[in-house]
């Protein structure tokens, strides 16, 4: 074979597999966007007004809007710190309404290792936990000797009862859930660093389930200290 047909066919490899990456590239991107699609979609069954806000920060969607009266936000969050097994995909879920409480009160469940969506490694001060609240979960706050009305807050933990459930957040400025959607696929992950997480999808079910538990968890404290006053 001559240097010049060498080099052809070097040249024609080249090309196919630039050619076959871009085109890659380009269905990872439609399916990205065809995801988002579905995902938003699923979001506007209940918050009908619901608006992309995403700031374009890389593995975050958010969105906002009204339900029931309330401003809430939904943010999906992709996961892939190093300390983490799999990289995980979850959905934040917050009321952002003010509540009456003095200072941020945070719930973490096995916080074993950092978070890309939580500032509870920030949270100096560790709460004692009183009756009712799960064995794994550790109580953070951001203010020394600040009192909390944990009887309420442990009457509304039921969503933590599946082993999705991250993290619930209380500050004056709203609350918060945050939850397990999918963990990325083993296999895929393993041999190709792909985060890919099947068909996990948004259910609407849920988004409401999470709202109904933190507007009536948002009800309790706020009825409870007009009561006190």
């Amino acid at each position: 074979m001559s240097e010049v047909t060498s080099a052809l066919l070097v040249g024609a490899i080249v090309l196919a597999l630039t050619l076959h990456l871009a085109w890659l590239a380009r269905r990872s991107r439609n399916r990205a966007l065809a995801a988002l699609a579905v995902d938003e979609a699923r979001i506007r069954t209940i918050i009908a007004d619901a608006a992309d806000i995403s700031d374009g920060t890389a593995g975050v969607v958010t969105w906002e809007g009204s339900w029931n009266g309330q401003r809430v936000q939904l943010r999906t969050i992709v996961d892939t710190l190093a300390t983490r097994k799999l990289p995980a995909r979850w959905l934040s879920v917050s009321i952002t309404e003010k509540v009456a409480v003095p200072a941020t009160f945070d719930m973490m469940m096995r916080p074993g290792s950092p978070t890309t969506f939580s500032n509870f490694d920030h949270l100096q001060h560790t709460l004692p936990k009183a009756p009712g609240f799960p064995l794994e979960a550790v109580l953070r706050t951001d203010r020394r000797g600040t009192r909390f009305p944990q009887g309420i807050i442990a009457d509304h933990l039921e969503p933590f009862s599946e082993g999705r459930a991250k993290e619930l957040l209380i500050t004056p400025n709203g609350v918060r859930i945050v939850w397990l959607l999918a963990e990325a696929e083993r296999a895929r992950y393993g041999v190709f660093r792909q985060a890919a997480f099947g068909e996990a999808q948004i259910d609407p079910a849920l988004i409401e389930r999470l709202l109904t538990s933190l507007s009536a968890l948002r009800d309790a404290i706020n009825k409870s200290e007009r009561q006190a006053a």
